[in-house]
């Protein structure tokens, strides 16, 4: 493999509140075992431990039953940090916590301030490109916004809907960076013309959920239940790490959902 992509050295996490049960969710899959829920997320922990990760914890908020779903509160680059502004109102206040904690690990912290929305999750990093993605949670000016910001750092952007992609909450439930200019993509977004130029590694409707992987340093967390992609990703030369994360499932999460992880 000859390109390493970003190297992440720490991560915030936030495991889940008393409250995790009563946050959003359209899955259907029931409610959530939070003891379980608890348990899979100290895995996670340690499975980025394992990859060379410190874990920097934010205590948990029952305030905000979503906060364990960290990544939506912002966006991370090796040159700085950008505040999201969550397009659901109900979690919009957990960027305080994680404000304070950027603020301790980066010089200088900017926003996306209204009318602007934009989730963490919408955005995907491919070496020196961001996919920002369109979502019923970012909208045209909150994506606007972080292509501005970005551009300082000479950093390029693409805008992809997903709108009309019903099973597709963030647009990284359906993509995700391997490196070596390679993407894991979900069947919706398969030959988007956004994504010319990149070898995608396609998903069937079946595997959608497991779409959302996400490669940390040498190698590629992914979630349990999918053996197929699994064997698909590992023969590019990545280690596989399986994780069960089926109580966040319940929830709307995702594995790339549980930390903002940090160059």
């Amino acid at each position: 493999m000859t390109d390493q992509g970003v190297r992440f050295s720490r991560a915030i996490i936030r495991p889940p509140a008393d409250s995790f049960a009563d946050g959003l969710t359209v899955s259907g899959l029931g409610a959530p075992n939070l003891a379980l829920a608890r348990v899979q997320h100290a895995q996670y922990c340690l499975a980025l431990q394992r990859l060379g990760v410190t874990i920097l914890p934010v205590p948990p908020e029952s305030a905000y039953p979503d906060s364990t779903f960290v990544e939506d509160t912002a966006v991370v680059t090796n040159h700085g940090a950008i505040m999201a502004r969550p397009g659901a109102s109900s979690r919009q206040g957990e960027v305080l916590a994680m404000r304070e904690v950027l603020e301790s690990q980066y010089a200088t912290v900017a926003e996306i301030t209204a009318p602007g929305t934009l989730d963490g999750g919408d955005i995907c990093q491919a070496g020196r490109h961001f996919f920002i993605g369109v979502s019923h949670r970012t909208n045209e000016e909150g994506a606007r916004q972080l292509a501005s910001w970005l551009a300082r750092f000479d950093y390029t952007s693409s805008v992809i809907s997903i709108r009309e992609t019903r099973e597709l909450l963030h647009l990284k439930s359906g993509i995700a960076y391997l490196g070596d200019k390679r993407l894991v993509v979900a069947e919706s977004l398969a030959g988007h013309p956004a994504l010319r130029g990149y070898e995608q590694l396609v998903a069937t409707a079946e595997e959608t959920y497991a779409a959302n992987c996400v490669r940390i340093n040498d190698a590629v967390l992914m979630a349990a239940g999918y053996p197929a992609l699994a064997d698909r990703v590992a023969a590019f030369g990545h280690e596989v790490l399986v994780l069960d994360v089926s109580e966040f499932r319940k929830m709307d999460g995702g594995l790339s959902c549980l930390s903002i992880r940090l160059p």
